[in-house]
Formats: C-alpha cells, structure tokens, sequence
C-alpha cells in the first residue's frame, strides 16, 4: 500500500495572507505552479490558485496590491502523509479539487496534485477517475 508520503512534493514554496497577489502570481511563474499554500506561522490557513488571482482578484478589478488573504480559498481539504493513495484519490473525486495539501497538524510538510496520482501506476485508474469528476464540477477548485 502506498501512502501519500511516498509520492508528495515535500519542499513546498508558500505565500503569506499578508503578500500581495503580485508577489504570488510571480511566485507561481517562478515555480511553474497554479496553487501556492498561505501559511502563517508554519500553520496552513489557505490555498490561492491562478483562478483565484482570475475570478476573485482581475474580474473584481482588484489591484495586485491586494493582499492573498483577501482572494485566497480558506475552505480547504487536507491529507495526512500516512494517508492511502487510493484514498486520496477518492478525496480528490468526491470533493473536486486538484491538489490535497499535507499536513501534520496543521503544519503544512507537503502537497499532492492530481498529476502526482497520474504518475504513480497503481492509482492511474483512480487519477482517471478523480479528473474525470473534478473535470464535472468546478464548484470545489483549489
């Protein structure tokens, strides 16, 4: 059985609520990703995505001066490193979203995406699975 520990990003590049959405677009272009992690205090308290900065920050006209708290997702679900892939997996369908932050605690050590489960062979079906659903309905997105 393998566990997300196995396969997750561990060194993961995070925001503050307090940076503007400049500075984390610019962090997502330096990194080559579409989600940054807001920590304060080693603690996760939120997810901003591209779409975030997109449907929450440019289509409301706010300036990149506004600071991440202010356009991130703060509902969000979250892994432990001892959980299953496959159970991961099925988080991911059932709750449609595409990365699943890691946590022990609430101090984030990691993140899987859904190109993560893609990658590893013995959870290529459940990844199939989980983007068709996630592919469904955008409701849940981060």
């Amino acid at each position: 059985m393998t566990m997300l520990r196995d396969i997750m990003t561990n060194n993961v590049d995070t925001c503050t609520p307090n940076d503007n959405v400049y500075e984390v677009a610019m962090k997502m272009k330096q990194d080559h990703v579409g989600a940054i992690p807001i920590c304060e205090n080693d603690k996760l308290i939120g997810m901003i995505t591209d779409r975030d900065i997109v449907v929450r920050g440019v289509a409301e006209k706010r300036p990149n001066s506004t600071p991440v708290q202010e356009v991130m997702s703060d509902q969000l679900f979250t892994a432990t490193p001892d959980m299953d892939v496959q159970e991961a997996a099925k988080l991911m369908a059932e709750k449609q979203i595409r990365r699943l932050p890691i946590v022990e605690g609430q101090k984030l050590i990691g993140i899987v995406s859904l190109g993560d489960l893609a990658v590893h062979t013995a959870t290529e079906h459940q990844a199939a699975i989980a983007l068709t659903e996630i592919s469904e309905q955008p409701q849940y997105h981060h």
